[in-house]
């Protein structure tokens, strides 16, 4: 990009005057903005082009336009949802358009060009691998602490419908992200160096305690897993699996020939974590 940027530098030094002719951008057929040739231009006396302000521009223009692909999803009735393309700037075909546009030799107007986003996880590989259950788990909680009850539901949300291929590692910490009061997560208790403690998340540990249960049922390889310093009642003794932000994670990784699927739901006071996958998976 920068080199075509230079070879504009060079023609553009060559001009006496800057036509202020304005620019519209469009999206999809709709305007996004207007700009003028000479927020692009120095104000050396010669009309050259900035090449700061302009590698600034098509920056902030390829984050204004990113549009994250969506993944298909299966929602709370058992339908799948289609997943949604995304897209982001072309940037080689925009430089030429944007300074043909600078040079006056194009139109006042571009159609934004971008590039097609798929998504990981279509309808159709939702579809193969939500057919085969290979694993499953529940435990149980109190519906009356309510804080923590919240936290549970937040963290059974954002793992449900995550989808681990072949050789992935899934990494509970990451997916399910910092527990923080921006996020949604309340203080509940959690149990540090054998004492309980308040922190925000407070209570996630019993999301990640079920998944490990799940999956462990379902042949995986556990990465990292660590139990807390203290008892916990929803699981056997040693079948826990603690988690925290800056410290223990649980993590797990498919060695199946298949991908595997996440299906986690509160039902009632249950946390329920099922483990899918497809007919040919080289499970036994």
């Amino acid at each position: 990009m920068r080199f075509s940027l230079l070879l504009v530098f060079f023609v553009l030094a060559q001009l006496t005057n800057v036509n202020e002719a304005s620019l519209t951008l469009t999206l999809n057929g709709e305007t996004i903005g207007n700009v003028s040739k000479s927020d692009f231009f120095s104000n050396l006396g010669e009309p050259v082009i900035d090449i700061g302000k302009s590698n600034d521009f098509i920056e902030k223009l390829d984050k204004q336009i990113y549009y994250h692909p969506i993944n298909a999803y299966i929602n709370k009735e058992g339908k799948i949802i289609p997943e949604q393309l995304g897209y982001k700037l072309d940037q080689e075909k925009f430089i030429q358009l944007f300074f043909n546009y600078l040079l006056g030799n194009s139109p006042s107007q571009i159609e934004i060009p971008t590039i097609p986003l798929y998504p990981k996880v279509d309808s159709e590989l939702l579809a193969n691998i939500r057919v085969k259950p290979i694993g499953h788990f529940v435990t149980y909680f109190n519906k009356r602490n309510k804080s923590r009850a919240h936290n549970i539901n937040l963290a059974v949300e954002a793992i449900n419908n995550h989808v681990v291929f072949p050789g992935e590692v899934f990494s509970f910490n990451e997916v399910v992200g910092k527990r923080t009061y921006e996020k949604g997560y309340l203080p509940g208790p959690v149990i540090i160096r054998g004492r309980v403690f308040l922190d925000f998340g407070g209570g996630i540990c019993q999301v990640s305690s079920t998944l490990f249960n799940a999956v462990d049922r379902a042949g995986v390889e556990i990465v990292e897993r660590y139990s807390h310093s203290k008892r916990v009642p929803y699981v056997p003794p040693g079948r826990d699996a603690t988690v925290s932000w800056y410290g223990p994670d649980f993590s797990f990784k498919n060695i199946h020939n298949q991908p595997i699927l996440i299906c986690a739901h509160i039902y009632g006071n249950m946390v329920s974590i099922n483990i899918y996958s497809s007919e040919v998976i080289n499970y036994k």
